[in-house]
């Protein structure tokens, strides 16, 4: 998992309005629609029911410790989204148990390695790479008008571009993969075709790829592997890698048909998963 900066998460909390605004222009959807989208649930659905959800956000030390801000803007993204929220004063364990104490339906913690939600009532977890990874699908998709069928090259086969590759496949897009560790390549692609049974092309010269497919996953904590040459009017890509791998040019000339942030949909899409498990809990209760 990247590591993020405080200069990557310190404006989120006041430029949510505006993200939405951005987003809406990009996909027609707002940040709680793509999560929605990605979540497989009616917007409508769950709207009115996330303002009963109580969410703590837990700091944690471990490792290279807090981030400056993460713990801010994760709960800025879940308030914007409706839910009641609050980050426990206690970190670690002890925050875990105050967010316990508090009653908290749902708890988000993140280390060095590993960004979860956990539902605390089902004892289930939303992994914010996997989350990430169909978030930036769906916005993709978004963009694009409709991927069935159509190429796309996801570059990176970590947790995000596992995520990603499979629910590509899922929709019914053409998917190539690529990773500079031709092993995670080939791993992903077994896998692909032993669980989901469905067949990924594995590419090996990234600068071809990168000027044969229009439509791109760069999930890579790679910078700048991206330049303008690559980009084509027809282009459209979706990032959640960070930092972003589209060079300063590169970034100019695709314009308005990037999708990129370094927390947002990822956040959202893990929250409104965790949601709907919480609301399922309820309903069979």
């Amino acid at each position: 998992m990247t590591r993020l900066k405080t200069e990557d998460v310190k404006s989120i909390p006041a430029d949510l309005t505006d993200y939405d605004s951005e987003l809406i222009a990009k996909t027609g959807c707002t940040l709680s629609g793509i999560a929605c989208r990605a979540a497989k649930i009616p917007e409508a659905d769950i709207q009115k029911s996330l303002e009963t959800v109580f969410i703590g956000v837990i700091p944690v030390t471990s490792g290279e410790g807090v981030i400056s801000g993460f713990c801010e803007a994760v709960a800025s993204i879940i308030s914007h989204l409706g839910c009641q929220t609050f980050i426990t004063q206690a970190t670690d364990v002890a925050g875990i148990a105050e967010a316990f104490e508090k009653k908290a339906a749902i708890v988000l913690l993140s280390d060095d390695d590993c960004f979860i939600a956990l539902h605390v009532k089902s004892r289930q977890i939303i992994n914010n790479a996997v989350a990430t990874g169909k978030g930036f699908v769906v916005g993709l998709n978004l963009m694009a008008g409709d991927l069935r069928k159509r190429n796309v090259l996801v570059i990176g086969c970590g947790p995000v571009g596992k995520s990603a590759t499979e629910e590509l496949a899922g929709m019914g897009a053409l998917v190539s993969i690529y990773d500079t560790n031709f092993s995670r390549s080939a791993a992903l692609s077994e896998a692909m075709q032993q669980s989901f049974n469905a067949k990924v092309n594995i590419v090996d010269a990234l600068d071809l790829a990168l000027t044969t497919h229009q439509f791109m996953i760069d999930a890579t904590p790679a910078a700048d592997i991206i330049s303008a040459r690559h980009i084509t009017p027809h282009t459209y890509i979706s990032a959640p890698g960070v930092p972003l791998g589209l060079d300063e040019k590169a970034r100019l000339k695709i314009g308005n048909r990037l999708l990129h942030d370094p927390l947002q949909i990822g956040v959202a899409t893990m929250v409104v998963c965790a949601c709907k498990l919480h609301l399922q809990n309820v309903s069979n209760s």
